[in-house]
């Protein structure tokens, strides 16, 4: 869905750079997916926020960094990540009418025709374009009314404006957002590398933010919004539900994707794409299985998964944020199993790619590569490593491994030692630099 979000938005004519406000534990992997589908080479950055501090906050540091690369009448199009929009024409006609209102000076939002009475989403009473009124979540009966009634849209949470214009309202509006965003992006990192630049936001000065949705903070406060009413497919994958609903039910109703074995199921989305799922005597359930966690919720409920991700955030389980397996600038690793005293990883470099030549005080490293060919620095020697091949490195060894073919590296690592943190680790040189490497093995 990232992936087509970005094309959605860069295969629109005169588009000068694709910009991704994300987490910065994200970065690696969103660089990666973008880097896989950009072939026309458009213009890329990236503001990394620490922590989630809601969209004003967002759309606000990417508003400034837009007026600092190309001034304050540049246009920007707000586009989210979980939406599947089916209608690309359509889509773009939309655009093009949002723009004409955001250069007249409007906060533009895109409204979709309703075709069901959805209790999900926000709604916006409209007549053409002038907007009447934002409406929060209706009930089924409400929002049975604003169906018939004609004058409802859904919100979509896509909006259209001038730098300048939102910029100005939110000095009006959310003065408060706006200056402690400034503050923060004072005291950011901004990098560049590789055709990418990065703004890397400030955790202590980004705290200090106030956590405000933008349609909260300037669309339902401003008197310069408009709205463009739009039938484009659109859909909110804003559940597994609603993922769920993309694809077509078996004659139980069931909707699969992996490998299950169902037996008196009914109306159950089930999706594993690595193990076996049986199923025995149940209805209208979502079971979502990955390497991560299992889900296993009712669809009448399936809202409610923010509770469990809560719960997990205030425990500090690091489910709330990291999986298995972690993207890197050379790669990715995944933890395989870990215990008492050992850890094994898969590892993945790619060509040409380098770990960083590094040392462990307390673990020591069994590496065997699987396929690829590796050079390894381990201590004072250094070896090539080819399938099948492995070498060992003590603690207190300096070690490296560079991936010097064309196919990618891939390794299964074996810690053993007293102490197997990530932050055992005294970096040497590092191709990569420092920032967002804190925790690169």
């Amino acid at each position: 869905m990232l992936q087509k979000a970005f094309l959605r938005g860069a295969q629109l004519p005169h588009v000068a750079e694709v910009l991704t406000v994300t987490n910065r534990d994200f970065f690696f992997k969103t660089e990666d997916e973008l880097a896989e589908i950009n072939t026309t080479g458009i213009s890329t950055s990236f503001i990394l926020e620490p922590f989630g501090r809601n969209t004003a906050a967002a759309i606000a540091a990417a508003a400034l960094q837009v007026r600092q690369q190309h001034g304050k009448d540049a246009l920007m199009l707000v586009l989210a990540a979980d939406h599947l929009i089916a209608d690309q024409a359509a889509f773009a006609a939309a655009v093009q009418q949002a723009s004409q209102l955001a250069a007249a000076g409007q906060l533009v939002t895109f409204g979709i025709q309703p075709s069901s009475p959805e209790t999900g989403y926000g709604y916006i009473e409209a007549v053409g374009n002038t907007v009447l009124r934002f409406v929060e979540k209706p009930s089924l009966d409400n929002a049975l009314a604003y169906l018939t009634s004609g004058r409802f849209l859904w919100n979509s949470g896509m909006f259209c404006f001038t730098v300048d214009t939102l910029l100005q309202q939110m000095e009006k509006l959310c003065p408060d957002i706006l200056q402690a965003v400034e503050v923060c992006i004072r005291q950011s990192t901004l990098a560049h590398g590789k055709g990418v630049v990065r703004l890397e936001l400030d955790p202590a000065t980004f705290q200090l933010v106030p956590s405000e949705s933008i349609d909260y903070a300037v669309m339902e406060k401003s008197d310069q919004v408009a709205v463009v009413p739009c039938h484009i497919g659109w859909s909110d994958i804003g559940s597994w539900n609603a993922l769920g609903d993309l694809g077509s039910p078996n004659e139980q109703g069931n909707r699969v994707d992996g490998d299950a074995l169902m037996y008196n199921t009914r109306n159950c989305t089930i999706q594993s794409t690595t193990r076996l799922v049986g199923t025995v005597g149940l209805d209208n359930l979502v079971i979502i299985d990955t390497p991560d966690a299992l889900l296993v919720a009712d669809k009448a409920c399936v809202q409610d998964v923010k509770h469990i991700y809560a719960e997990l955030k205030a425990k500090g389980h690091a489910a709330h944020k990291l999986h298995n397996t972690v993207h890197r600038p050379w790669g990715t690793y995944t933890v395989l199993e870990e215990g008492p005293g050992f850890k094994i990883k898969r590892i993945e470099v790619k060509p040409g790619a380098s770990l960083s030549l590094q040392m462990h005080h307390h673990r020591s490293e069994h590496w065997v590569v699987v396929s690829g060919s590796a050079k390894v620095t381990n201590g004072d020697h250094e070896v090539t490593l080819k399938a099948n091949e492995s070498t060992y490195i003590s603690a207190g060894h300096k070690h490296r491994l560079q991936n010097i073919g064309t196919d990618i590296v891939v390794m299964i690592e074996v810690q053993t030692g007293s102490y197997l943190g990530e932050d055992d680790i005294v970096r040497f040189e590092d191709i990569y630099g420092r920032v967002l490497m804190s925790d690169v093995n």
